[in-house]
């Protein structure tokens, strides 16, 4: 069986929320193991978490310390993808403030790269969201196009062409973390889905 791996970007301060996203409780666990766990449940292996602002237990995962987070996604991105074993074919990238993704979304996108696709990006109401699976043959560029606080969004736009839209309505929800607010909207959501 090809191998995919699972890759939680997990390394911010939470500057917005007031304090870093991977320490924060929601329904009983913190979002980073949220976040480890939807990858293992959704069949990656190995599950490596980048971290920076905060340190957590591994759990399942590895984890890789990112020690210019301060920078922004990017380098957590490019921390992340150096550190995957070879025997990994993609990775699917999931964001730590995402914590209504269910692990069926991650499925869908491993299942298009058993198809074919190279890279595989979730979609909700049509629109591109998180995760993203991507092939090991791109990794390269991926990280050469990761700056600042954008993560696969340039290699993305730049080849829209490799990009395969993965419907992922019925598969969660994308709506992320970033302030108290977010954060109490989110809990309700979860608490008392429609």
């Amino acid at each position: 069986m090809v191998e995919v791996a699972g890759l939680l970007l997990a390394a911010g301060g939470g500057t917005r929320l007031g304090t870093p996203k991977a320490v924060v409780e929601f329904a009983g666990e913190r979002l980073a193991e949220r976040g480890v766990r939807l990858l293992a449940e959704g069949g990656c292996h190995p599950v490596v978490v980048v971290l920076g602002a905060a340190e957590i237990p591994a759990g399942r995962a590895v984890t890789v310390r990112n020690p210019d987070w301060t920078t922004g996604m990017g380098s957590s991105l490019r921390a992340g993808l150096r550190s995957l074993p070879g025997t990994a074919a993609a990775v699917v990238i999931a964001l730590v403030d995402q914590p209504l993704v269910r692990p069926a979304a991650v499925r869908r996108l491993i299942e298009a790269f058993r198809s074919g696709a190279a890279v595989a990006v979730a979609t909700y109401g049509g629109a591109p969201r998180n995760p993203v699976l991507i092939a090991r043959e791109h990794f390269a560029e991926v990280c050469a196009l990761a700056e600042g606080d954008v993560g696969a969004r340039p290699f993305l736009r730049a080849h829209p062409e490799l990009v395969t839209p993965v419907p992922c309505d019925d598969a969660g929800d994308p709506a992320d973390v970033d302030t108290q607010e977010d954060l109490r909207r989110i809990r309700a959501r979860y608490d008392h889905p429609d």
